[in-house]
Order: C-alpha cells, then structure tokens, then sequence
C-alpha cells in the first residue's frame, strides 16, 4: 500500500515538473503570472515555472510584424474623397506594457493607423498626396509612435498602397496631365526654336566676322604686293637710270642713244598704225631720214636743256 501511495506520490511530481518546464523559441517571451498577478517575462530557452502556481498569461513575438491595412475613405483639403490602403510595420519593444497596457495590441495600432491616415490627409489637397507620399508616411509614423508609447509597440514604417478617387476625378487628372504634357511640349519645342535662331544667328554672324577678316587681309596682303612691286619697279628704273647715265658718259655712248632714241621713234609709229584706226602720221614719212635727224634734233635738244639745268644748279 505504501509502494502504490509512493508511486503515485512520484507519477504526480513528475506530471507537475513536466507541466512546469516550457522550451520558448527565439524571439518570443512569455509574460508568467503568479496567482493572477504579474511575476515575471521566460526569454527564450528552457524555462520552468511552478505548476498550478504560476501561469503563462501572455506569449508575445518580438519580431517585426506587418500588418495590412484595409481601405478606407478619406476626405483631402479641397474635399475631394479618396479610397487608401496600406501596410504598417510594427514590432514589440515591451512586453509588459503590450500585455496589460492595451487589451489588443494590434487592434489598437490599426485603429490608430486608420484615423491617423484619414486627418493627415484632411490637411494636403489631392495633387499633394500623390506628390508627398513619403512625408504622410513619415508623419504617420510620427503620430502612431506617440501615440502607441504606453503600449509597447514601436511602428517602424508605414507604406500607402494604393490611392483610389472618383471616375471623374481621375477623368479630369488626366485632362489635366495632358494639357500639362502638351504645355511642356509646346515649351520645350519654343525653346528649341529660340535656340536654332540663336545658333544660325551667331554662325551668320561669325561668318560675316570671317568673312570680313578674310577680305581684310586679303587687301592689305594686295596691297603690301603692289608696294612691293612699285618698290622692285622703282628700285629697278632707278637702276635703269644709273646704268644709262654711266653709259652715256663713256665713249660713243651719245651716239648710241641717238640711235635708240631713232628707233624707239620709229616702233612708236609702227605700233600706232597697228592699233588705231586713224592714224595721225608726220608730213615727212617718205623720208625716213629726215624723221631720224628729226629725232636726233629732240634728244639734242633735251640733252642741252639738261646740261643748263646742271650749270645753273652748279
């Protein structure tokens, strides 16, 4: 009798320990309360408790948790509605307060989240919402994380899905936009307008700068050739000159201008009669003779006038 009550002594402690020992997963706490008040948070690992003692009141996941936000309606500032929905992600940094701050937790942050949502966009018109996404996501953040501080729950982020608005809104949106589009295009081809004009006004410009500088330098390259010739010519003649005086001043040289001076004469009237049709002609061209002594009689008489010259000057 004593070995049965023994047995049953030792069955009873061992179904008490095994009821009081709990393998808690990675991430998760479990908040144990004694005699229905709070004792304490099992972290992770084996973990044993007092049977019909102690009780695990609470189990909480530490990790990050999404949570969908359905769709509601929201009135923006200039009162047109429009249908949101989206995702919020929050995770437990408290369990203590998660488990006897609110009675459900993600009830709560939900509720929080939508009315958070519809006054936030009660304060931007609807052109804005679609342009300032992130900052209502952040300032929805901001105020759930406010909020929920009594709670144990940190909201990490918040993400808009979807912004849904009336037929016609969106009918007139994208009248808008094309007008928009057309607007840009209509400026954006002005502009390139402008910018050809611009363009072929400064090469039409710079053309003519060229084109000014070339005949510029064109001319005055003419014009330093012909000083440069006149030059040669005038270096030339003078040359001429002085060979001729040396020549006249040795021996025979006055008969040989004479002579020269005859039959420059003479090709004179020769190229005269080639070249014209009237021809004024001496009286005394049936005698060459005389129109050579004629001749001889100018240049004595341009030699004479030159020698007076030099003996007054003398």
């Amino acid at each position: 009798m004593i070995l049965i009550l023994l047995f049953f002594w030792v069955l009873i402690l061992a179904l008490a320990a095994f009821r009081g020992t709990h393998i808690i997963p990675h991430q998760h706490v479990f908040v144990v309360q004694r005699l229905g008040r709070f004792n304490r948070v099992l972290e992770s690992g084996p973990r044993w408790i007092i049977p019909f003692v102690d009780a695990i009141a609470y189990r909480h996941s530490l990790k990050e948790e999404a949570i969908e936000v359905h769709e509601q309606t929201a009135i923006t500032q200039d009162n047109v509605s429009v249908i949101l929905d989206g995702i919020v992600y929050v995770k437990i940094v408290d369990p203590v307060a998660a488990s006897y701050g609110v009675k459900d937790p993600v009830h709560a942050v939900l509720q929080l989240v939508q009315t958070t949502m519809r006054s936030e966009v009660g304060k931007i018109p609807l052109d804005k919402s679609f342009e300032e996404r992130e900052s209502l996501n952040a300032k929805i953040v901001e105020a759930i994380n406010q909020a929920a501080l009594s709670w144990g729950i940190r909201c990490l982020r918040y993400e808009i899905k979807d912004i849904k608005m009336p037929e016609e809104i969106c009918k007139a949106m994208e009248l808008q936009m094309t007008a928009e589009r057309k607007k840009r295009a209509m400026i954006l081809e002005s502009e390139g307008q402008r910018q050809a004009q611009i363009n072929l006004a400064e090469g039409m410009r710079a053309k003519v700068v060229l084109e000014s500088e070339a005949g510029k330098i064109d001319r005055v390259n003419r014009a330093l050739g012909e000083a440069e010739a006149i030059e040669m010519l005038a270096r030339a003649s003078a040359s001429g000159i002085g060979m001729l005086a040396s020549a006249l001043e040795e021996r025979g040289g006055e008969r040989a201008a004479s002579l020269q001076v005859a039959e420059k004469y003479l090709e004179a009237f020769r190229q005269l009669a080639k070249e014209g049709n009237a021809i004024l002609l001496p009286s005394n061209l049936q005698h060459p003779g005389a129109m050579i002594a004629e001749a001889m009689a100018i240049y004595g008489q341009v030699k004479g006038k030159s020698a007076l010259s030099e003996v007054r000057g003398a």
